[in-house]
């Protein structure tokens, strides 16, 4: 594969992943202004507000977006750790709290998982790994993750 199409296809040699992009704009004041937040896949666009970031109003907020990318990249890494570990999952599914007033303070991550043939001793290594090496909890290192991860019945 030449170096070109690898671009493209957005890895190169190194492994390295393509940068991803968002955008948002936000016209007026703070709380009566509004705005908009998109990725840059397309996957996602919607508004957010005063209202919806401190109160419980219609729309999105930057702590959910953050909870939905952490989500996210903590099931892919421990998918992945689990596969390499011979166990490949049925399902991973996780949910986050976070934020604390107007600080993030703590993170409450909670997954539980299907995993075929595994100890929990086992499947709880697993998870402690992914919540380190999640590319998402390491850009959050500075906030307490507390991790409650469980096989489901």
């Amino acid at each position: 594969m030449g170096r070109e199409r690898m671009l493209r296809s957005g890895a190169d040699r190194r492994g390295t992943r393509p940068v991803r992009k968002a955008n948002a704009v936000w016209e007026g004041g703070l709380k009566g202004g509004k705005g908009r937040v998109a990725l840059g896949s397309g996957a996602f666009e919607g508004s957010y507000s005063f209202g919806s970031r401190f109160e419980e109003a219609t729309g999105t907020n930057p702590e959910e977006l953050i909870g939905a990318a952490h989500a996210g990249c903590f099931s892919m890494a421990l998918a992945a750790g689990l596969e390499r570990a011979g166990h490949a999952p049925k399902r991973v599914s996780t949910s986050e709290k976070i934020g604390e007033g107007f600080k993030i303070t703590r993170i409450e991550l909670a997954t539980e998982a299907e995993v075929p043939g595994i100890d929990p001793a086992a499947f709880a290594e697993q998870a402690r790994k992914a919540k380190e090496g999640c590319p998402v909890s390491q850009a959050l290192a500075g906030t307490e993750i507390v991790l409650d991860a469980r096989l489901a019945d």
